[in-house]
């Protein structure tokens, strides 16, 4: 017995970008694949149902030629298309029916959890951490693109260099020496997509399941999740008003610490010296790796940017991790690390292992941006302006929020923590900010154990005056909904 095809089921759209022979395979597909058409069902012809549904015969047909390409119908000389008897396990499940998920890794469960905050285009206040890209020379940027980009060949676009484009690590390398006081040569530059993969780069490197990463508390909680997806143990390295609380662990697996000396991440505190060699003396107690996350410490707003902790370390046992994303623009993607002589053997392999690599020619253009004078320049200026509108923020912060929150006296950074009021939660303050277009991160976020303090994550940098001032405006009607008015 022939069974007849369910027009109904065929729903079309002629109002969709998608084109109507498209529609037309995917409702036909669908229903073979959930056995509405069983096996030896035979489908219209295509004159017959070009006339059902007033479409073209060439749309029925480009429809019914891919189900033949896909072996979902059979069609045979003089003979209509025959749906074909397909295998139990061919039939598609509903993804959203009960008991049908398919399971991730125990590894996948852990990076699935873990915390994120990203912003949206248009709320840049106070993004945490967002530089100011009205400021950027993207003029100057797109003429060194555009002249590396025409004066490549095939240099720039295979899969060369892949730890580094060799100017752009010379370019680091010297611009650390001089800025940062990094003591390093360009074969220990290793240049990647960003901190983040710089940090899951290494924590795939250096960690075994059950190792114990010190971790400051609070915390980049994108560090921790890098270490705690590569199976580690975080231990809470407290940092507080005195700094860091550098009382050893007893655990007998330490593998690596994680700090922000020059500005830490959240608070904006800088690691005094002997706080530094304090920690490097336990590490080499402990045969332990340091991993010193400079994401933004050429902002420093009293006196000149402390030098890298990794410049007085004398053992071989820090890795400098640096980015662009603060001095420059977040979506560029580049970012950097500082590798041990010890280390560098062999790193080419891995790189190609994990695909983290840059792309070349956004490595020449900034190496060109570099060597130029041009980012030197531009960081003189940020750091003017950041100034101004540090002192502004704070301003009004005390003037308008101080019913509520406390800011923290942090050094240096391009954000900062406030301290919420007893009472308060952080998360729903952040909420009801982001509803008004306010994007700011909670505090809370950045702990892992015990219980975290409540506060929140501001950026300053990315805004200026006028739109300050109206934020703050919206963010006192955020402090007042989550306070209950």
């Amino acid at each position: 017995m022939r069974r007849s095809v369910p027009l109904d089921a065929l729903v079309l759209d002629r109002l969709s970008p998608v084109a109507l022979h498209r529609q037309l395979y995917l409702a036909l597909r669908r229903l073979i694949q959930d056995r509405t058409l069983a096996a030896g069902t035979a489908l219209p012809s295509t004159r017959g149902l070009s006339q059902d549904l007033a479409l073209a015969r060439n749309t029925v047909t480009a429809a019914y030629d891919q189900l033949v390409t896909e072996g979902y119908v059979v069609c045979r000389q003089g003979a209509r298309p025959t749906v074909v008897d397909l295998p139990a396990g061919q039939a598609v499940e509903d993804p959203e029916a009960p008991g049908q998920t398919r399971p991730v890794s125990a590894r996948g469960e852990l990076m699935l959890r873990q915390p994120v905050h990203h912003g949206a285009p248009g709320h840049l206040a106070f993004h945490p951490g967002m530089p100011d890209a009205a400021n950027f020379p993207f003029a100057t940027w797109s003429r060194l693109l555009a002249r590396r980009a025409s004066f490549a060949r095939e240099g720039l676009f295979g899969t060369y260099h892949v730890t580094g484009h060799p100017d752009l690590r010379a370019a680091i390398a010297t611009y650390l020496r001089t800025a940062r006081g990094v003591r390093c040569t360009a074969e220990q530059i290793v240049v990647t997509t960003g901190a983040q993969a710089a940090l899951d780069l290494l924590a795939r490197l250096l960690l075994d399941p059950g190792d114990a990463v010190w971790m400051e508390e609070p915390g980049y909680y994108g560090a921790q999740s890098a270490f705690a997806a590569a199976g580690a143990r975080l231990l809470p390295l407290a940092v507080g008003a005195e700094g860091w609380q550098l009382d050893p662990p007893a655990d007998p697996r330490l593998r690596l610490a994680y700090v922000t000396p020059a500005c830490h991440h959240p608070l904006g505190a800088t690691m005094r010296m002997e706080q530094r060699l304090r920690l490097l003396e336990i590490a080499d107690s402990r045969n332990a790796w340091v991993i010193e996350d400079d994401f933004d410490g050429e902002y420093r707003f009293q006196g000149q940017p402390i030098p890298a902790m990794q410049g007085v370390d004398r053992s071989g046992r820090v890795i400098y991790v640096g980015t662009f994303a603060k001095i420059l623009f977040p979506a560029l993607r580049l970012g950097f690390l500082v590798l041990p002589p010890t280390l560098p053997a062999g790193i080419a392999h891995a790189i190609s292992t994990t695909g983290q690599f840059a792309p070349l020619l956004l490595q020449a253009a900034l190496a060109d941006f570099i060597d130029g004078g041009h980012m030197a320049r531009h960081l003189r200026r940020m750091r003017r302006i950041y100034a101004v509108r540090r002192q502004l923020f704070r301003s009004l912060c005390q003037d308008q929020l101080g019913d509520w929150m406390t800011l923290s006296a942090g050094e240096a950074g391009i954000q900062m923590v406030g301290l919420l009021r007893d009472g308060l939660d952080d998360r729903r303050v952040a909420a009801a900010a982001r509803a008004r277009g306010v994007n700011l991160a909670p505090l809370s976020i950045q702990y892992r154990h015990g219980a975290p303090r409540q506060g929140l994550v501001l950026g300053y940098a990315g805004v200026d005056e006028p739109l300050t001032r109206r934020c703050m405006r919206l963010l006192q009607d955020a402090f007042r909904e989550a306070a209950g008015g």
